[in-house]
């Protein structure tokens, strides 16, 4: 529920159910009245119409946090890392790298690092595509180390050179 679409579909459904003091921020809603089980399950249902979901389990909130996070760096942070991603999750969300790596694997049947790759290279593809910037550029931009290293990794994903990909946008 990051985008705000979502928050005010999150907000509108809440005042449908009477719940009027409520706080509906990036990812999270905070409700500061009481709430029966009945008005839980009716809220969840009128999510999933709304093609969203309650996570309501500590460890789906953490995979979902870690998600967000790593959306975050992806999408959002244009300056240098000082750290590398795993350090940088563990900073954020307060626990052992380890631990988290576990939690969203079993979650996600995939790893993180696969997770960021992949997501990494969806983003590339928006930026050779969108943004006329050189390969340099967008290397730089995605913390990749070399241009050689996002165009290898470029390549085993989607099984095509950046250069070929930008001739398809």
């Amino acid at each position: 529920m990051v985008c705000m679409s979502c928050q005010v579909v999150v907000a509108y459904e809440l005042e449908k159910l009477g719940l009027n003091q409520h706080k509906v921020e990036h990812g999270k809603v905070e409700i500061l009245e009481p709430i029966s089980d009945e008005q839980i399950q009716t809220f969840k249902l009128a999510l999933m119409r709304s093609g969203l979901e309650l996570i309501d389990n500590k460890k789906n909130i953490l995979v979902e946090n870690i998600v967000n996070a790593i959306t975050e760096m992806i999408n959002y942070r244009h300056d240098e890392l000082k750290i590398n991603f795993s350090h940088h999750l563990s900073e954020k969300l307060g626990h052992d790298y380890t631990y988290l790596a576990n939690v969203f694997s079993e979650a996600k049947d995939t790893t993180i690092e696969q997770f960021i790759i992949h997501h990494k290279i969806q983003r590339v593809k928006q930026l050779i595509c969108d943004k006329g910037l050189s390969l340099t550029e967008i290397s730089w931009r995605m913390h990749y180390s070399s241009v050689a290293h996002l165009s290898t990794q470029f390549k085993k994903v989607t099984g095509v050179t950046p250069s070929n990909y930008k001739q398809t946008c």
